[in-house]
């Protein structure tokens, strides 16, 4: 198989019909008093969940008496850093005419009293600060995290890549409490039902299309906890996952590194590249740039180029005279550079990059 890199084009997004989760515990002999909210999130993950405490607001003020959005502060970006990319949670809430709290570190910041009240829940959704024990304890109810796995499976910051790049056939949501001292160790009050959620177009999928799928359900299942007072004590842990696999099998979904775009050519297949450029976006790879020659007549290259690629997409063209060359090579042709790679199975991939032909041959 072959692939051709072409120049970065507009990728249409695609529509994921609604799917209804039961997700739950049912009981009606809870109570909690109105609800004073402090949500702490930042992405279109934690907005969906926002949207929908805040709908659940205005439907039933007795249960959620108020909501104050904690969110950090914006990262400078462009050219001499001269631009401030605010967090998108942050113009949702002033849309929404809710109270904000711009904070970096909970370190010595105090939560707010509306309507001169104590907050009594705290709500977590995509935030990336630990909400520490001094902050839960102050709440009657403690705290709850909308997370996009099925937890204990995916634990970390980034579950939706890495349902894609496991080739995961299913996923779902899980809301749980929010532990003191560790992300997503919480005692999950809410799952979606075994065995998961099929995920959409699985060989297109992207992160965002993934996301956009679950960001709702996510905010269903946090206003059905809510209404069921599943966060009232005595809890009910109603996790199914951790209990159908062993520990060993569980994977973390860490934090994705811009050291995992960085293409492998010696391990990863044709089908690898194809999968995490659809997931991680532009990959990349370094090849040798200038060689210093010294006394002994020995040579070494002293500079390395990185190349990025956009995008790829398989030809049927066939090239037979490529050269037996070492792979991870560079090599020149009459009609471009090339760069060999390998791993499983037989075939020829191949590259555009402004001007250039890169030919990536596999080998068993």
């Amino acid at each position: 198989m072959k692939l051709l890199w072409r120049p970065r084009l507009p990728v249409p997004s695609f529509f994921i019909p609604k799917t209804t989760i039961n997700s739950c515990q049912n009981s009606s002999t809870k109570s909690s008093d109105p609800l004073r909210i402090l949500f702490c999130g930042s992405d279109e993950f934690s907005i969906a969940s926002l949207r929908a405490v805040h709908k659940e607001h205005l439907r039933d003020p007795k249960l959620i008496a108020s909501i104050d959005v904690v969110h950090r502060p914006g990262k400078r970006t462009g050219r001499g850093l001269k631009l401030v990319r605010e967090v998108p949670i942050k113009k949702t809430a002033e849309e929404l005419k809710l109270n904000t709290h711009e904070i970096d570190t909970f370190t010595g910041w105090k939560p707010p009293s509306p309507q001169n009240e104590a907050i009594n829940l705290v709500v977590a959704v995509s935030f990336g600060l630990l909400v520490p024990p001094r902050i839960l304890n102050g709440t009657k109810y403690g705290g709850l995290n909308v997370h996009p796995s099925l937890l204990p499976d995916l634990r970390g910051p980034a579950p939706i890549h890495h349902t894609l790049l496991q080739r995961r056939q299913r996923t779902g949501i899980t809301v749980q409490t929010l532990h003191p001292k560790h992300f997503d160790q919480g005692m999950v009050l809410a799952q979606t039902p075994a065995p998961g959620l099929v995920i959409p177009n699985q060989d297109s999928c992207t992160p965002s299309q993934l996301l956009q799928y679950l960001a709702p359900l996510g905010g269903e299942m946090l206003v059905e906890t809510l209404r069921s007072q599943a966060f009232v004590p005595p809890l009910e842990d109603v996790g199914w996952n951790g209990k159908s696999i062993c520990e060993m099998e569980l994977k973390h979904a860490p934090k994705i590194q811009k050291e995992d775009s960085r293409i492998d050519w010696n391990v990863w297949t044709a089908d690898d590249i194809f999968l995490r450029n659809r997931v991680l976006g532009d990959l990349w790879t370094t090849v040798p740039w200038s060689e210093d020659r010294f006394n002994d007549g020995t040579t070494a290259w002293s500079i390395q180029k990185r190349i990025i690629f956009h995008q790829f997409v398989p030809i049927s063209t066939a090239y037979n005279t490529i050269p037996e060359v070492r792979v991870g090579s560079l090599f020149l042709q009459k009609d471009g550079q090339s760069v060999e790679g390998g791993k499983k199975g037989n075939g020829i991939r191949e590259i555009l990059l402004n001007s250039h032909r890169f030919n990536i041959l596999e080998h068993a």
